[in-house]
């Protein structure tokens, strides 16, 4: 088999997916940052999913289009930057195999020279060590051999094995990833999609675990929908079930009779669960037997159809406002400043492409402006609104105190120009701050950490490593607080009220020039996100 047909490059395609989803937990271990919310495999696995979900609705095995519905696919359905990136590797690969009946070692050399081009272009500044530095490296290699009197199978096992020797170099690219004693995630993922491409070639597909052949799609759709016509189950419905005591395709069966649209996935005691019903406290109510509930959220779509067909009506507005919250609390807030839509995400599961298309097109106004409030969504936000028609301008917010900034400068009667830059000069003059666990071992800029240990991260980076959440809020405070004014703390769901208000009034003893204000955030995983301002 010297050549690749579209039959034989669809199942490699749909290994090598398989492979990477099978792989997410151990890729999402990688981060960096032994952080809860490491989630480099969760985005890669669910940008390749939805590449897969567009290439199962092509019928013909020919190569230009099974090229254009994975370039499509990933392009919609990336999340995180380690997904957009994913999904421009996929889209160089696409160029590259365009026009081709069968592909030959220098076509399949070629697509991954366009891969590499077009994933760099795709990153404003580019950092070595890095999903990008495995692809490049990779397809020089492959561009040198290409020449060679070389068969497919000999060509694919030397590139895979030079992409996992990439892989193993990264470490002494990037000083963070060395520190904590692994490789690039993003890059093993690439990796993990490349070996299951190349079982594919031998006809030893890999079959997706249980747990993750759902349509992510569809379980992860976005908050706002969409519906022509009358709407049969009234309740978009959505909770996980913790310690579950039964199986997700028992679970599954007790409930499907009760609405429609429904996903049940899950591992190891964690179902989650999306249905659209008119009964949803019934649902909960059986789901409930079985484990504890938690992260339930209940939509009316009827009133939300009311709501957009009454926008559709009204005249545009000159701005709206699309911003991206981890909490309910902070939702609430960024509610209070004006923003129109907010995206559920953040943590663990970052919006994807088309999550922003979708907020985008529902927002009825001339000019939108988005808040990504995480550095790992800025790519996404950028690729949404590249596809837009709208007018459409991304603030380069990483955290929520800087959006929060950025939005007690927005001024619905200046024009668009001085609005960007009113709020992209705001949102730099606020520090942030997040106290979370650690997740495993490591070690972080000369400090040491143990699995289960509280950490203070700022800009970036770890600046803390204490046993209590209070002393790591405090030593945090001591690393960024400078000549400010007023410090703000948004407390999580793992945080009472009562703990909250303690540490405030120890903060107000020790900056006592300074205001302390104290927000419900409700963000999971992080106990504390505090600005200084």
């Amino acid at each position: 088999m010297d050549k690749i047909d579209g039959k034989l490059l669809r199942e490699m395609i749909i290994s090598g997916a398989n492979k990477l989803t099978n792989d997410k937990a151990l890729i999402d271990r990688l981060n960096v940052f032994p952080v809860p919310d490491g989630d480099t495999g969760t985005n890669m696995s669910l940008t390749i999913a939805s590449a897969i979900s567009e290439l199962s609705k092509l019928k013909e095995d020919d190569i230009t289009l099974i090229g254009k519905a994975i370039a499509k696919g990933s392009l919609m359905g990336a999340r995180g930057n380690s997904g957009v990136i994913l999904s421009q590797i996929l889209r160089g690969f696409a160029k590259g195999i365009e026009g081709r009946d069968v592909l030959t070692v220098k076509d399949v050399a070629q697509a991954l020279k366009d891969s590499s081009d077009v994933a760099y272009k795709a990153v404003m500044k580019p950092v070595e060590g890095t999903i990008l530095t495995v692809i490049r490296e990779t397809a020089a290699y492959a561009m040198s051999i290409r020449k060679e009197d070389i068969s497919m199978e000999d060509f694919l096992n030397r590139i895979l094995e030079e992409a996992r020797g990439s892989l193993s170099r990264t470490p002494e690219l990037l000083k963070a990833l060395k520190e904590a004693n692994v490789v690039d995630s993003g890059g093993k993922g690439l990796v993990s999609f490349m070996e299951g491409m190349l079982m594919g070639y031998y006809g030893q597909m890999v079959e997706a675990k249980q747990a993750d052949s759902i349509d992510y799609e569809e379980f992860m759709e976005s908050d706002s929908h969409i519906f022509e016509g009358e709407i049969e189950f009234g309740y978009c419905t959505e909770f996980m079930v913790i310690n579950a005591d039964i199986e997700p395709q028992e679970l599954r069966s007790r409930i499907e009779r009760m609405g429609d649209s429904m996903v049940v996935v899950g591992d190891e005691g964690i179902i989650k669960i999306h249905i659209h019903t008119n009964d949803p406290g019934k649902v909960l109510e059986i789901a409930g037997k079985h484990g504890q509930l938690d992260r339930m959220k209940i939509e009316n779509m009827r009133l939300q159809q009311q709501s957009l067909m009454a926008d559709k009506k009204e005249e545009p507005k000159p701005y709206g406002i699309i911003s991206v919250s981890m909490g309910s609390g902070i939702a609430h807030i960024m509610k209070d400043f004006g923003v129109d839509t907010v995206i559920e995400g953040g943590q663990t599961m970052n919006p994807s492409t088309q999550d922003f298309i979708k907020a985008i097109n529902n927002v009825n106004a001339e000019k939108i402006i988005i808040l990504p409030n995480n550095s790992n969504i800025i790519l996404a936000a950028n690729q949404a609104k590249e596809l837009s028609e709208k007018n459409v301008e991304v603030i380069p917010t990483k955290t929520v105190p800087q959006a929060i900034s950025a939005l007690m400068v927005f001024e619905p009667s200046e024009d668009f120009e001085t609005n960007t830059e009113n709020m992209m000069e705001a949102m730099n003059t606020v520090k942030s701050g997040q106290v979370t666990y650690a997740v495993r071992d490591t070690s972080s800029d000369g400090i040491d950490i143990s699995e289960g240990d509280i950490i203070g991260i700022s800009e970036g980076k770890i600046m803390t490593c204490t046993k209590s959440v209070e002393e790591a809020v405090v030593k945090l405070l001591e690393g960024i607080v400078d000549m400010d004014d007023i410090i703000t703390l948004y407390y999580g769901e793992d945080v009472t009220r009562e703990a909250a208000e303690s540490l405030k009034e120890k903060l107000e003893e020790i900056y006592d020039d300074m205001d302390v204000e104290l927000h419900r955030g409700g963000q999971p995983l992080y106990y504390y996100i505090l600005s200084v301002e």
